[in-house]
C-alpha cells in the first residue's frame, strides 16, 4: 500500500468517526426534543385548560366573564384531544356545561358532572404524560447506550491508529537518516532494508542503489588515487625546491626530501603536528611562519655549501574557502652563483679597461698639443670625438666597478667628518663645464655652514655629481638649478631641483632600480645604473635617497647623510 493511501485512510477514518459521532448526537437530541414537544403541546396544555375551566366553574352561570373564559378553554380542549377516552370525557363536559343554561336543571349536579369530567380528562393526560416520560427515558437510555458503544469503538480504533501510524512514518525516516549518516562517514557498505511497498520502500531501494554505486566507485578509484598520490610524491621529492604542506589548522601535511634536509626533521616525525609548536624549536620553521618574512631570500647551509632560497607561501582554496597552505623554498643558489660570476667578470673587465681607456684619453689630449704638431679642423673634431668617447667609457667602467662593489656587498667606505660645502664644491666643479655649455646657473642654498656630516667624501660627492649631471641634462638651456642643504632629524639633506619637463609619477617608484630608464628619455648613452648606485652608496652610509617630480614642473632629487 502506498504511503499516500495510508495517509488518506487514516485521515478518512478520523473524518468518518467525527461525522458518525456528530450525526448520532444530533439525532438523539432531535428525538428527545420531539418527545418533549409532544408532552408540552398535547398533554400539558390540556391540564392548563382543565385548571382554567375549574377556576371559572365556581362563578358560573352568573359571571359573564367566567362564562366567556370557560367556553374559550372548552373550545381549545376540544381542539386538543390526543389521548384515548379524552374525547368522551370532553363531550360529557360539553353537555353538562350547556345544561347549566337550560331552565329546570340542577346547577349543582351539573357542576359535579363537569368536575368529574375535568378530573377524568386530567387523569387521562397525566397518565399519558407518565407514559410518554417512560418512553422518553427509554429512548434516551437507548441512544446513550448506542453512543457509548460507538464512542468506545471509535476511541479504540483511534488509539490503535495513534499508536501504530506514527511508527509507519518514523521508522523508515530513522532508517534513512542512519543510512545517510553512514554515507557521510564514507561507509558505503550500509544498506536499508524496508519491507514496504510504498514511497519509503522506493526511497530505500534508490538509497541502496546509490550506496552500491558509491562503493563501486570508491574501490575502483582507490588504486588509481594511490598511484596518482605516489607519482605526485615522487615528483615533489625530485624537485630541488623545498615544499611544506599545511592544512587549514596549520598542521603539517607533508614535506619533501629537500625540506627535510633544510629543517633537519623527518616527515614521519612531524606529520600531523601543529606547525607553530614545531617552530618553537626550529629556527627555519619559525622564520617561514612569521608574517614579516615577506619573501626575503634566506641563506642556508645546504649541500655542503652556503645556499640561497626564496620563500613563497601559497593559499590552497576550494570554493573560495582556504583549506591549507603550501610553503615553497625556491633554490636560487645557481642564480646567485651566476650573478656572482657576472659581477666578478664585470669588475675584472671594467678594471682592465680603465688603463687602456685612460691611455686613449691621454693620447687624444696629446694630439691637441701644438708642440707635437698642428691639426686641421677635421682632425680636431675627430680628436674631440675620441676624447668624449673615452670620457664616456671611463664613466661607464666607473659605474660598473661601483656596481660590482654594491653587488658583492664590498662597498669600501672611508667615513670621516666633512663639511657639506666641500661636497658641493667638488660636485659643482665636476659638472661646471657641462652646465656652462647649456648656459645653466647653479644657485646654492647652504642653510648650515657650521655642521659636518660623517660620510665618505668621494662617494657622497659622486652621488651629488650624478644628481647634478642629470639635472643639467634635462634642464632647459639658460635655466637655474637649485642646490640646497638643510638640517632635519640629525641629518643633512642635499636636494637638487631643476625646472625641466619633469617625470611621470608612475615611474618614480622605479627610478632607483638597476638599469631602469624613463621611457621617452632623450638620454641614449647612460647605463641606468647611476641612481641605483647612488641609493646603495647612501644606504651604506646610513642615509637615504628620494625623488619628487610633476610633469611640467621639474624634478627634485635628494639624499640624507647623518651628522658627524
Amino acid at each position: 500500500m502506498r504511503l499516500k493511501t495510508k495517509l488518506s485512510l487514516g485521515t478518512g477514518f478520523l473524518f468518518i468517526a467525527i461525522l458518525i459521532s456528530g450525526i448520532l448526537g444530533i439525532l438523539s437530541i432531535q428525538q428527545l426534543k420531539k418527545d418533549a414537544e409532544l408532552v408540552l403541546d398535547n398533554n400539558y396544555e390540556t391540564l392548563v385548560y382543565s385548571t382554567n375551566m375549574l377556576q371559572s366553574l365556581e362563578t358560573l352561570p352568573q359571571d359573564s366573564m367566567a362564562r366567556i373564559n370557560f367556553e374559550t378553554q372548552l373550545s381549545r380542549q376540544r381542539a386538543n384531544i390526543t389521548e384515548p377516552g379524552e374525547a368522551r370525557f370532553t363531550e360529557e363536559l360539553r353537555i353538562a356545561y350547556e345544561g347549566l343554561f337550560v331552565d329546570g336543571q340542577s346547577a349543582d349536579s351539573l357542576k359535579a358532572i363537569i368536575r368529574n369530567a375535568l378530573v377524568n380528562i386530567n387523569k387521562v393526560n397525566q397518565d399519558a404524560i407518565f407514559r410518554k416520560n417512560l418512553a422518553t427515558e427509554h429512548n434516551a437510555e437507548k441512544f446513550s447506550t448506542w453512543l457509548m458503544i460507538i464512542f468506545a469503538v471509535l476511541v479504540l480504533l483511534a488509539f490503535t491508529l495513534a499508536v501504530n501510524f506514527p511508527n509507519v512514518i518514523s521508522a523508515p525516516v530513522k532508517a534513512l537518516s542512519e543510512g545517510i549518516s553512514a554515507i557521510v562517514n564514507k561507509d558505503y557498505s550500509k544498506r536499508i532494508h524496508l519491507q514496504q511497498k510504498d514511497e519509503f520502500g522506493d526511497l530505500a531501494n534508490a538509497f541502496n542503489t546509490m550506496a552500491e554505486k558509491l562503493d563501486e566507485y570508491e574501490h575502483s578509484n582507490l588504486a588509481r588515487i594511490k598511484f596518482e598520490k605516489s607519482r605526485i610524491e615522487t615528483i615533489i621529492n625530485q624537485l630541488n625546491d623545498g615544499i611544506i604542506g599545511l592544512d587549514e589548522n596549520m598542521r603539517v601535511l607533508f614535506l619533501n626530501k629537500v625540506s627535510e634536509g633544510l629543517l633537519g626533521l623527518k616527515e614521519a616525525d612531524i606529520t600531523g603536528k601543529y606547525a607553530p609548536d614545531i617552530a618553537v624549536k626550529n629556527d627555519l620553521m619559525r622564520t617561514l611562519l612569521q608574517d614579516h618574512a615577506g619573501g626575503k631570500e634566506l641563506k642556508i647551509f645546504a649541500n655542503n655549501k652556503e645556499s640561497y632560497f626564496q620563500p613563497d607561501t601559497f593559499s590552497v582554496t576550494n570554493n573560495e574557502k582556504t583549506i591549507g597552505q603550501v610553503i615553497v623554498l625556491r633554490n636560487i643558489t645557481p642564480f646567485h652563483e651566476l650573478n656572482e660570476a657576472k659581477t666578478n667578470f664585470i669588475a675584472t673587465i671594467s678594471h682592465e679597461l680603465k688603463t687602456p681607456i685612460a691611455s686613449i684619453k691621454m693620447s687624444a689630449q696629446l694630439l691637441t698639443d701644438e708642440r707635437i704638431g698642428a691639426v686641421n679642423k677635421e682632425q680636431e673634431d675627430l680628436v674631440k670625438s675620441i676624447h668624449d668617447d673615452a670620457n664616456r667609457l671611463l664613466r661607464i667602467t666607473g659605474e660598473l666597478l661601483n656596481m660590482s662593489q654594491v653587488e658583492t656587498g664590498h662597498i669600501q667606505l672611508k667615513l670621516q667628518p666633512v663639511a657639506p660645502e666641500l661636497i658641493l664644491d667638488e660636485a659643482i666643479s665636476a659638472v661646471q663645464f657641462l652646465a656652462q655649455q647649456k648656459g645653466i646657473t647653479f644657485h646654492r642654498h647652504c642653510l648650515h655652514h657650521d655642521r659636518r656630516i660623517f660620510a665618505d667624501p668621494e662617494k657622497t660627492a659622486w652621488v651629488l655629481t650624478n644628481f647634478l649631471s642629470n639635472a643639467v641634462k634635462y634642464a632647459p638651456e639658460h635655466s637655474i638649478v637649485d642646490i640646497t642643504t638643510s638640517l632635519h632629524d640629525n641629518h643633512i639633506l642635499f636636494t637638487v631641483k631643476d625646472h625641466g619637463k619633469g617625470i611621470d609619477p608612475q615611474y618614480l617608484p622605479r627610478l632607483f632600480d638597476r638599469y631602469f630608464k624613463v621611457p621617452g628619455s632623450q638620454e641614449k648613452t647612460g647605463t641606468g645604473l647611476g641612481l641605483s648606485i647612488s641609493k646603495e652608496f647612501m644606504e651604506a652610509q646610513g642615509g637615504n635617497v628620494w625623488a619628487e617630480s610633476r610633469p611640467g614642473e621639474g624634478s627634485i632629487f635628494g639624499f640624507s647623510i647623518p651628522l658627524s
